[in-house]
């Protein structure tokens, strides 16, 4: 976990050392979700799992709405610490991501595993998406894997850090290449208001590779809040 952070890092920064044109930014990310067992309707429903998360992003020296985020989405528990998803995001897009707003449709699979060792949470997301832009008649699909770690420091407080890199499968005429999209690279701290909810607050780095513009290297405050019921 730690050598694929570390590689990370070193990724964005000969990237973005190596490409001149690299348009930087400050932004701030706002995210709310909610996942839970629908053994809460009826316990026969035990194994049925429920996501619905919110996001706001802003951007421009977070000066301006940028982008949003809304996503909803049905699980199945396969077993006890692995679960597999099908859902829908509608995210409104706006600058500085686009030069044009425009309202992106996802439908997204997942695969989620958590596990403990040594009171250390591991958590792995393996998504694959499939992307509707209306500035091209393609469909995009794009895989996304995730690596977090949560590490207790004191009390309810814990640190941490997580890695996410995304590819795209196919070329798209929206504009999006085939290979590397980008890669956030997250480290924070994490507090438990109890079994139930708590928050992480952190810094995150994001690099995107564009096809037809400058390639993006945004700074971004990250606060996050997860409810599990």
């Amino acid at each position: 976990m730690k050598k694929m952070l570390i590689g990370s890092l070193l990724f964005l920064g000969i990237a973005t050392t190596t490409n001149a044109k690299t348009v930087e930014d400050f932004q701030t990310w706002g995210n709310v979700t909610a996942t839970g067992s629908l053994g809460v309707v009826n316990p026969e429903l035990k194994n049925l799992k429920y996501w619905v998360e919110g996001q706001g992003r802003f951007g421009n020296d977070t000066s301006q709405f940028s982008q949003g985020m809304v996503r909803a989405g049905l699980g199945y528990a396969v077993m006890d610490k692995v679960s597999v998803w099908l859902g829908y995001a509608f995210v409104p897009t706006e600058e500085p991501f686009t030069k044009k707003p425009f309202d992106e449709h996802r439908i997204w699979q997942q695969v989620l595993w958590s596990d403990k060792f040594a009171d250390i949470t591991l958590t792995s997301r393996s998504r694959l998406e499939q992307r509707f832009i209306p500035t091209g008649s393609d469909v995009g699909w794009r895989f996304r894997q995730m690596f977090k770690a949560s590490i207790p420091i004191a009390y309810d407080f814990s640190f941490v850090m997580s890695d996410e890199y995304f590819v795209n499968i196919n070329k798209t005429n929206f504009g999006a290449a085939d290979g590397f999209d980008q890669n956030r690279a997250f480290a924070g701290v994490g507090y438990n208001f109890d079994k139930n909810i708590k928050t992480e607050i952190g810094y995150m780095n994001q690099y995107i590779r564009k096809a037809t513009a400058p390639d993006r290297k945004d700074d971004i405050l990250s606060v996050n809040l997860y409810l599990n019921y």
